[in-house]
């Protein structure tokens, strides 16, 4: 395996039963100005706009479009991508970096106005640091980060619908009433899937880690 700084680590040789190896994303592309590419851009500008509209006017409505939006341009980078052979480096780096901030920060900005409870944003927050700790002793050892878990990705899709619906909760009207127990439970299991992701990503990392020990005693043997 060739981490991104061009120093060779050996790669993990997959015996039975043991994970399959890891995908490079290193191995992909490098290309900037492709659509896809573009289009998380503009999700990530959006993040902010997002913020301040949740935290200064508190224009929910307005917020829900940015939401909506960012939806859409997920989707459609993916497709566009896969359909114009656009598929880079920098893209699959700005994918999930987009989709973690927009629920941070909406975890963040609905903690702030108490319509979510403290220990849920330091629950997933605390997911994010453990991770990214993972991430720093991969690069440490040679590796790239890990492809995204197929459960991350649903995760992803739960909370990414539950913040909407979170939004609509707020309120005593009618679709408040009808809004909050589907956004609630989008919300635990989202959580539960994005927690459990993160688990399978660290146990991931940990049996690269421990082949890599075990490769590396046997040569010296």
């Amino acid at each position: 395996m060739t981490s991104s700084n061009g120093s060779s680590a050996p790669a993990p040789v997959p015996r039975a039963g043991s994970t399959p190896p890891v995908p490079d994303r290193d191995a992909l592309p490098e290309r900037t100005w492709t659509l896809p590419n573009a289009l998380s851009v503009l999700r990530l500008l959006g993040v902010p706009l997002f913020l301040w509209l949740l935290l200064g006017p508190e224009e929910d409505g307005w917020a829900l479009v940015v939401l909506m939006v960012s939806g859409f341009t997920d989707w459609a980078d993916g497709k566009l991508a896969r359909w114009l052979d656009q598929s880079s480096r920098l893209g699959a780096l700005l994918d999930p970096a987009a989709d973690r901030l927009y629920i941070v920060s909406t975890l963040v900005a609905l903690a702030l106005r108490e319509v979510v409870p403290v220990w849920l944003v330091a629950l997933l927050l605390g997911r994010e640091l453990v991770l990214g700790i993972t991430l720093l002793v991969l690069r440490a050892h040679g590796y790239p980060p890990l492809q995204v878990h197929y459960l991350g990705k649903a995760a992803t899709l739960l909370l990414l619908y539950a913040f909407p619906g979170l939004l609509m909760a707020v309120g005593d009207g009618l679709l408040a009433t009808v809004a909050a127990p589907f956004a609630w439970a989008l919300t635990i299991w989202g959580t539960a899937l994005y927690l459990l992701a993160g688990l399978f990503y660290v146990i991931q990392a940990v049996g690269l880690l421990a082949a890599d020990r075990a490769a590396g005693a046997g040569s010296r043997r």
